[in-house]
């Protein structure tokens, strides 16, 4: 009987009830998380980081930016990141809510929390060190610790494999990228530092061409021509989106530049280019390849 009792107690420890945990969220404020039984995710890679943390069961709500892996695409949405709404959220009866801290409107987590609902602020810095802390939070407020030290060993592996790949480059000269944020020709955006995009395009080993812009701006021609880049990098949806390659050639100040004119365009998923997750390491390989090994039109695909 005591080999049962015990054996008993391993195995609910095994499924995450040996709460609570705590975890220091992105304004590096101490937080009790007391259930893990029913997760909310507002941000698609804090979603992405969960089901890789193995507590993808516990998931039962998600924004509608989180769509990888494919399973999460069955769960209810709760809204996008920036436009949520609370009365949807509590209506999963989330013990546990997760996202981003400059979520939209930005009372939301008051509310969450004035509910009675745990809430926990994941940060979001555009580099290889954000990713880590993004991970090790996460796995911190689920209890999964020593998976989230896995995953950032793997990203580890994944970018001695990048940097493998850019000490045997054929091609020494650094090659000059923009970022350009497209979701039809009305919506056109030059994203420079401080966006996530950016962040892995430096990653990759490409220098950011669109200096003095912060974040997103509005796209114009005079700032596409002043970047010169060699190389567009650009969203697989938002390039679909404007015709593809040739509809991207008609955008403002675009073919006078050196990509344009060559055509040389790097498109990759969203989530996986700007997640800065635990596939921040492929996800920065693939951009390396489509800019430095491939010429033209490179469409990278999100890997599992």
């Amino acid at each position: 009987m005591k080999q049962i009792v015990i054996g008993l107690g391993l195995c609910l420890l095994g499924f995450g009830l040996a709460q609570p945990f705590t975890v220091k969220d992105s304004r590096g404020q101490t937080v009790t998380v007391r259930s893990i039984e029913r997760i909310v995710s507002l941000n698609g890679v804090t979603t992405e980081i969960l089901f890789a943390l193995g507590v993808g069961d516990r998931v039962v709500g998600r924004d509608t930016s989180s769509y990888y892996p494919a399973s999460v695409n069955k769960l209810p949405t709760v809204g996008y990141q920036f436009q949520l709404n609370v009365e949807g959220i509590l209506s999963l009866r989330p013990t546990l809510v997760l996202g981003r801290e400059d979520v939209r409107p930005p009372t939301v987590f008051d509310q969450l929390t004035a509910a009675g609902v745990t809430v926990v602020r994941v940060p979001d810095k555009p580099s290889l060190e954000g990713a880590k802390e993004k991970i090790r939070t996460i796995a911190a407020a689920v209890g999964r610790v020593e998976r989230g030290e896995e995953l950032v060993r793997r990203l580890e592996r994944d970018l001695l494999v990048l940097r493998s790949k850019q000490r045997q480059a054929t091609t020494r000269k650094q090659l000059k990228g923009i970022f350009l944020y497209l979701r039809g020709t009305n919506v056109t955006y030059v994203c420079g530092q401080g966006s996530n995009p950016v962040g892995m395009m430096e990653l990759a080993g490409i220098a950011n061409a669109a200096k003095g812009i912060q974040n997103c701006q509005q796209m114009t021609a005079e700032a596409v021509i002043a970047a010169q880049p060699d190389v567009i990098v650009v969203f697989t949806a938002g390039l679909e989106s404007i015709g593809g390659l040739e509809g991207l050639r008609k955008l403002p100040g675009v073919m006078q530049t050196p990509a344009g004119q060559n055509g040389r365009v790097v498109a990759i998923d969203d989530l996986y280019l700007g997640g800065f997750g635990p596939r921040a390491g492929r996800a920065a390989l693939d951009l390396f390849v489509g800019a430095y090994e491939r010429s033209g039109l490179y469409i990278a695909g999100a890997q599992e």
